[in-house]
Formats: structure tokens, C-alpha cells, sequence
């Protein structure tokens, strides 16, 4: 069903854009296509209007421009909704905290966006909502920076890492020509106060007034060269009242060398005394300031190293069956449902599902287990992932952005452009910080003017300069944003992805973690475990009997016999007269011998006597399986067990959780006699079984009142509630997706060693985040009024801009540096890392 509409006038700027598709939520009917249908086709600029009920999504065709709000208004009015959607940009420009504060007010302030947060370590903005994307870069652009979208495939991923890297190359350009221009200056000026005999040989060669003109010129290079980049984003952005630290560059470095062209060619306007040039100072800070950009660039880029090798997984090009023959297609051109061809010692493309061929393929990336697995017809694998020695071909069943390895790094990417709670409070000081440094500077010019000795002019604007290029709210904004990205960067290397940068902060406070049992402590299906035949019967014959028997049956235990006989090679005898008693057990004629299996009231209502498994009986009860009998002939056979047996990595996962000093619980709607033998093998602290889904989260809320914090683990569609109600969410990686979206971690190793892991990862980010904060803080509050003069009254000591310039530069690169040190933790259970 679609609506033609009479197209309007174009203006001569109009111009037909691409179909805009809408997402649209509670149509119920056809008739709620009819309306929404006639609502949008009443929006300016419409031309055509096409809605699928079952898709739940309106294709647009514009006849001119059309106002995205205005569609998104029309919809809502009609009685339906619009779902909210994320957007990235790379934002370009942002050199301190300020300026995230700045554009997260531009971007807040356009209509349709719900929330709108700024990372300066990742230089990028995750905007949730229903704003254009156009209105969003405008807003951007407006605030006095650049911007562009980011699409979620990895080729924007490496597009914008390309961007990157030619940004870094400009700037080492850019320093390396400011360093050859700023030392001549140095020398001239620095060296004719340090050295007497330079400053005679300047006197005598070129004379003061031409080593002035030679400083200016070479410091006139220096500014509007290398240093363009900090007036022309420097001065707008004080021209509005909203000053970053570009300005407090450009002003610091803008009055050193004005003053210093007022000295060299109108020296009369100065008082007697305090003619004197700081060319040096200019363009030594410009210099000093590069370098710090620069290694604070590089260093940047070391944060996001995990994306990068995430991103290097994808093969480039992909071998595709197109009529009849193989074409190598770069991977963007992949379809779902093409066939791949993929050959031995190859990196999988895509996600897809084998349609022929064998091999073992290391999903070592992904689950963390060395050991490759093998794979066959109807097998699943996954892009990224290692084939060993076969060759096969493969379905395509989902490319680009919607592959696994696409949202690994789509889930590590919004993670690192989250903020932390602890962050607000930096947001609250680091708004208002360069505003002060002015009011700091200026207050120490007139305080020096009025006070300083002579001549006080020169002390005024030397230490007015050193406060402006001293102060670095880059270290306060980079302090939280940095951790956040190495934290989940390795996180994501050893199989713990956080879905939500959040998780970081609340995770480390977790006093206990509360763990569902089937799945997560066990394997998740049951096995046979025990079988233990009576004098007179051999084993082999008797489970081959059993199983043929309960062949019959599709109740689990039933499977798990006829799986282990399977396994074991067995033949099964030919079965019949099957018959289920409910409550008792089955029985059936296996190789013309009557067999029956069941509990052990099934056995004594046959007559049989089960005394003389007594002790096994006791023994597998003590650990939590139910003992069943088998009879053949009228004669009991045997005694088995089948259980949901313990990962092998579970006890060193409980292990190392009660060495972090945190509380273990089981949380399972298992019955209470198996759950509580499961805790005492494993050492479990707690206990709630019998449990429904809704009975896991009031479980969770008493637990929260007798500990503190909970974190709960899970992987079934039974455990999303918990999930979600849990202060921390942390679903195995091979669990439901339901359960994985309700989750706050996920671990791809499919074990619970990640949980120690992820545990540990959050308090080492937490702490890094910790000694950042405070260099930053501490950094400023000492050094401020260093720069200001406080020392000079009693020891006559006056900070330098140029060492002021070299301080702020490095100040930086430490809180990068201390935060790369995150790229070295070691997990408590390396065993469950990604490789």
C-alpha cells in the first residue's frame, strides 16, 4: 500500500534527496498503515510514501527537502512511535574537556536527541535519538568543529583510523617546520642572556635591533604556520564567550609576541625599562605544545590499538561462487546467502554455515580456547576465525556490519564512548576551568602591574602568560576517557566485551556474585556419568540394551544414554513394546530380552532388591544425581547416573572470585538437594534453589540487602530478568541472545573464568582512572600558582612560558602514558583469555 502525493514547487535550491526509512512502532493492522500513510504524506516536501506492516518500517521519497523531525512529529501524532536510534561521529578539533562539554550542549540542544556523549580520547560522539544526522554536523560545525558520521562497518572503522593517521603525519609535518624555524630564535634570544659570549657576538655581528627583526620574522613564520591551527580555533571561540584551550595558546602566545613587536619597532610606547622581546617564548611554546599534541596523538592511537587488531581479522577479499565459477570480490561485496569458498590456513570472511567440505577452524578470537573445533555441513562458523587444514564452502548468513566481528567491535566502540558516573564530576569542573585560567591570568597581570617590581609591566606579562600556557584541561579530560578505552580494549583481548562503559565502575564494587547453575557452573546438558553393572552382566551389553530402550523416549536423560553408547560405538539391538509408566520408569523388549529402566520404587515394584548398589545409591546422591536401576531378564543389572556435569573450569573460576574477597551464590531453579551438593564440591557460599525466573531477581534483591552489591551470571532466556535486575549484568558469550542483550558483560569464553577476569579489569581501570584524576587535579592546583609567581616574594623564583609550555605538554602524555599501562594487566585466569 503506498499514498502518492502531489509534489510541491521545488525552490531553486531543492533537491530530491535518497528515501529516508522510518522504523515505525505499534502498528497492529491495516488500518494503522492507512494512518500513518496519510500523516506523513502531509509533511512538506513528500512525495511518495510506502509503509510495510511487516516490517514495521515507511520508505520516504522525497519531492524536495524534508525536516526528518517533521516526519517523526507526523508519526507520533498519528498515534505510533519512532524507536529511538545511536549515531557515531568523529569529531574533529577537540583538544580539552572543555570542549567536550561544548559540543555535547551543541548537540543536546538540537531537536530529537535524547542523550548526546562526547569522548575526547576516542575524539568521537555517540547521539541516541531521532535528530538528522545533518542537523547534528551543523549543531557541531556551529560550536567551532568538524564532524562526520561513522557507519558501523569495519571499512569505516579503517577509514577513519587512515584519517587518523594522516592527521598525525600533518602534525609531525607541522613540528618538524616549527622546530627549525623556533630554534634560531631560542638561540639568538636565550643564548645572548646564558652565554656572554654569544651575546657579544650577536652585538657585534648583526646588532640588537637586526637579531630583533630576524626573531620576528622567524616567529611570525612559526605563528602562522605551525601554530595557525590554535588562532583560527582559539580566537572564535573566545569571541563567544566560550574559550577552550586553544584560546588560553593563542592569547598567552598572541601577547608575548605583540608585546615583543610593540618593543622591536615602537619601542616610545613602552615605559623606560621594560622594552624587551619574548619572541622566544612564542615560539618555543607553539613548539613545546606540538610535541605535546603529537605524542598525546600517537599515544591516542595505542589506545585503540585493540579495535585496530579487531579490524585486521577480516580478510580483504572473499572467494565467491558467481555463475558457475570462483571470483575473488572485495568483502564489502558480499551477500547474505553467497557461497564462499574457503581455503586451508585462510581467515573466514564471513559468518556463515557450511554447505560442504570439513575442517577444524581456531575460534580462539572469539571463545578463547586454544584447541580448534571441528566443523562439517550445517556447522556455523564465524568471520575472523582461523581455518586450519580442509577447504570448505560456506553460506553467507551475515556480512558487514551485522557480522559477529562487526559487533564485537561495534560493542568495544560504544563501551569506549561511554562515560562513567565518576565523570560528571570532572564535567562539572573541567566547564568552567579555562574561564577561570583567564580570570587567573588576568587577575595575576594587574596583581604584578600594580604590586611587581620593576619593571612591572615585563613581570605582568610574563607571568600572565606562563598562567595561561601552564594551565592543561586536556589532563583533566583525558584522565577518565583514556582508561575506559585501554580497560575495554583489553577486555575485549581476553574475551570480556563490556557492552556499557558503566559496568567498568559498578563491577569493581561488587561485593557478591550470584551465579545460575545450568549453563554457567555446568555444561548445560546432561550426560551419563555412572554406570555400574551388577555379577553377571557385562557393561557394554547392558548400555546397549539401555539405550535401545530409551531410544524410544525424548526425554533428555533418555538421550544422554543413547548419545554415550553412541559414542562408545555400540550396536544397538533391534527394540520393541515399548512402554511408558509414569512416575516409574520404561521398559521394552531390546534383543528379544525384557529390559526395565527406572527409579528404584520401578525396581521394587518388580520384586527386585537395589541393597546391593546401597553405597553407590548414597554416593551419587551425596553428589547430587539421582540414581537410576536397570533390570534385564527379571534380573537387576545395574545402577546409572546422568547428570549436568561441572565445566572443568569452573572450580578455579570459584577459586579465584573468593581470592578477590567477593561472596559466591548459586541462583538456580534446580531442585535443592542437587544444588546444594553442586555449592559443596564447588565451595559456594550460598544457595537459593527452586527458583522461578521472577523468583531470581527477588532472590538478587536479598541478596543485595544482606552483601551489598550484586553481579549475576547467566546464559538462558530464564536468566534475562536477573540480568537486567543485577547491579552488573554478566551473560557466557554462548548463551541466549536474550540473554546477552540484558547483559551488561559479555564473556566470549563461554566459561566463567571471565568473570574473575572482567572483576579485576574493573578495579585495575578504576584505580588507573584514580591516579589520573588526581595527577590532573593535582597537576593545576600546584602549578598554577607556581606559574602566577607565589614564589617569588619569598625565594625570588618565577616559572618561565617556555617551561610552563614544556609542563603543560607533558602533563598530557603522562595521563596517556599511566593509562597505556593498562595494555600489559594480567588476567587472574589467563587460561580463559582471547588470543
Amino acid at each position: 500500500m503506498s499514498t502518492q502525493v502531489a509534489p510541491r514547487p521545488a525552490t531553486a535550491t531543492a533537491a530530491p534527496a535518497a528515501t529516508i526509512s522510518l522504523p515505525i512502532e505499534g502498528m497492529t493492522c491495516a488500518s494503522c498503515v492507512g494512518r500513518v500513510e496519510a500523516a506523513l504524506a502531509k509533511v512538506e516536501g513528500v512525495g511518495s510514501v510506502a509503509v510495510n506492516l511487516a516490517t514495521e518500517r515507511a520508505d520516504i521519497r522525497p519531492a524536495g527537502p524534508v525536516d526528518r523531525m517533521a516526519l517523526i512529529q507526523a508519526v507520533q501524532k498519528a498515534g505510533y512511535a519512532v524507536p529511538a536510534r545511536s549515531v557515531e561521529l568523529a569529531i574533529e578539533g577537540m583538544t580539552c574537556a572543555s570542549c567536550v562539554g561544548r559540543v555535547e550542549r551543541a548537540l543536546a540542544a538540537v531537536p530529537g536527541v535524547e542523550q548526546a556523549v562526547v569522548n575526547l580520547a576516542s575524539e568521537r560522539a555517540t547521539v541516541r535519538g531521532n535528530a538528522a544526522v545533518d542537523a547534528l554536523l551543523a549543531a557541531i560545525a556551529k560550536a567551532g568543529y568538524d564532524a562526520r558520521s561513522v557507519d558501523g562497518t569495519l571499512q569505516g572503522s579503517e577509514d577513519l583510523a587512515q584519517k587518523k593517521d594522516a592527521e598525525r603525519a600533518q602534525l609531525e609535518r607541522d613540528l618538524v617546520i616549527g622546530a627549525a624555524l623556533a630554534l634560531p630564535v631560542f638561540v639568538l634570544e636565550m643564548g645572548s642572556h646564558l652565554i656572554p659570549a654569544m651575546h657579544e657576538w650577536v652585538m657585534a655581528t648583526l646588532g640588537m635591533r637586526t637579531s630583533w627583526i630576524l626573531q620576528f620574522v622567524l616567529t611570525t613564520l612559526v605563528l602562522a604556520f605551525p601554530g595557525r591551527r590554535f588562532y583560527v580555533k582559539g580566537f572564535p571561540l573566545l569571541a563567544r564567550l566560550v574559550p577552550d584551550m586553544n584560546s588560553l595558546v593563542a592569547v598567552g602566545t598572541a601577547a608575548a609576541y605583540g608585546y615583543s613587536v610593540v618593543a622591536t619597532f615602537a619601542p616610545g610606547w613602552l615605559p623606560a625599562g621594560t622594552v624587551n622581546v619574548y619572541y622566544e617564548a612564542a615560539a618555543v611554546i607553539v613548539v613545546l605544545i606540538l610535541l605535546g599534541r603529537l605524542l598525546e596523538a600517537r599515544a591516542k592511537g595505542r589506545t585503540s590499538a585493540a579495535i585496530k587488531r579487531l579490524v585486521g581479522l577480516q580478510p580483504r577479499v572473499a572467494h565467491v561462487l558467481r555463475e558457475g565459477r570462483t571470483v575473488d570480490v572485495p568483502i564489502d561485496q558480499v551477500r547474505v546467502d553467497d557461497l564462499v569458498q574457503v581455503r586451508p590456513g585462510e581467515r573466514i570472511p564471513v559468518d556463515g554455515e557450511l554447505t560442504e567440505g570439513t575442517s577444524f577452524v581456531d575460534e580462539s578470537m572469539i571463545t578463547g580456547e586454544p584447541i580448534p573445533v571441528e566443523k562439517n555441513a550445517g556447522s556455523a562458523v564465524v568471520g575472523g576465525t582461523v581455518n586450519q587444514t580442509g577447504a570448505f564452502t560456506l553460506r553467507a548468513s551475515a556480512v558487514g556490519a551485522q557480522t559477529m566481528l562487526a559487533q564485537i567491535i561495534r560493542m568495544v566502540e560504544e563501551a569506549q564512548g561511554s562515560k562513567l558516573p565518576i565523570q560528571a564530576v570532572v564535567d562539572k569542573v573541567t566547564m568552567w576551568f579555562v574561564p577561570a585560567v583567564m580570570a587567573a591570568a588576568g587577575l595575576t597581570f594587574l596583581t604584578w602591574l600594580v604590586f611587581g617590581p620593576a619593571p612591572a609591566l615585563s613581570f605582568a606579562l610574563v607571568n600572565a602568560v606562563a598562567v595561561l600556557i601552564i594551565a592543561c584541561p586536556c589532563a583533566m579530560g583525558l584522565a577518565t576517557p583514556t582508561s575506559i578505552m585501554v580497560g575495554t580494549g583489553r577486555g575485549a583481548e581476553i574475551g570480556v566485551l563490556f557492552r556499557k562503559g558503566e559496568a567498568l565502575q559498578s563491577l569493581k564494587d561488587a561485593r557478591v556474585v550470584a551465579v545460575d547453575k545450568t549453563g554457567t557452573l555446568t555444561e548445560g546438558r546432561p550426560v551419563l556419568t555412572d554406570l555400574e553393572v551388577a555379577a553377571g552382566f557385562a557393561r557394554a551389553d547392558v548400555l546397549a540394551r539401555v539405550a535401545a530402550v530409551e531410544a524410544r523416549s525424548e526425554h533428555p536423560i533418555a538421550r544422554a544414554i543413547v548419545a554415550a553408547a553412541t559414542h562408545e560405538g555400540l550396536t544397538l539391538p533391534a527394540a520393541g513394546a515399548f512402554e511408558s509408566i509414569t512416575g516409574m520408569g520404561v521398559r521394552a523388549l531390546a534383543g528379544g530380552l525384557r529390559v526395565e529402566v527406572g527409579a528404584d520404587r520401578w525396581m521394587h515394584a518388580l520384586g527386585l532388591d537395589v541393597t546391593g548398589f546401597a553405597p553407590t545409591a548414597t554416593r551419587l546422591a551425596s553428589e547430587g544425581k539421582s540414581p537410576m536401576y536397570a533390570a534385564i531378564d527379571g534380573r537387576l543389572a545395574a545402577i546409572i547416573a546422568v547428570a549436568d556435569p561441572i565445566k572443568p573450569s569452573t572450580p578455579t573460576a570459584i577459586d579465584a572470585l573468593h581470592r578477590l574477597g567477593l561472596k559466591v551464590a548459586m541462583v538456580t531453579g534446580d531442585n535443592r538437594r542437587t544444588a546444594e551438593a553442586i555449592a559443596r564440591q564447588l565451595g559456594i557460599d550460598e544457595v537459593v534453589a527452586e527458583v522461578l525466573p521472577a523468583g531470581k531477581v527477588d532472590a538478587l534483591q536479598r541478596l543485595r540487602a544482606t552483601h551489598g552489591p550484586v553481579a549475576f551470571v547467566g546464559d538462558g532466556i530464564n536468566d534475562a530478568p536477573a540480568l537486567a535486575a543485577a547491579d552488573v549484568g554478566l551473560a557466557i558469550g554462548t548463551g541466549t541472545d536474550v540473554a546477552v542483550e540484558s547483559a551488561d558483560v559479555v564473556l566470549m569464553s563461554g566459561n566463567l573464568q571471565g568473570v574473575p577476569n572482567a572483576i579485576a579489569l574493573s578495579r585495575a581501570t578504576l584505580g588507573n582512572i584514580a591516579q589520573n584524576l588526581f595527577w590532573a587535579f593535582g597537576y593545576n592546583t600546584a602549578l598554577i600558582p607556581l606559574a602566577a609567581g607565589v614564589l617569588y616574594p619569598a625565594y625570588g623564583l618565577l616559572l618561565s612560558p617556555v617551561f610552563a609550555a614544556g609542563a603543560m605538554a607533558l602533563s598530557s602524555v603522562f595521563v596517556l602514558g599511566n593509562a597505556l599501562r593498562l595494555r600489559r594487566f594480567q588476567p587472574p585466569l589467563a587460561g580463559a583469555a582471547a588470543h
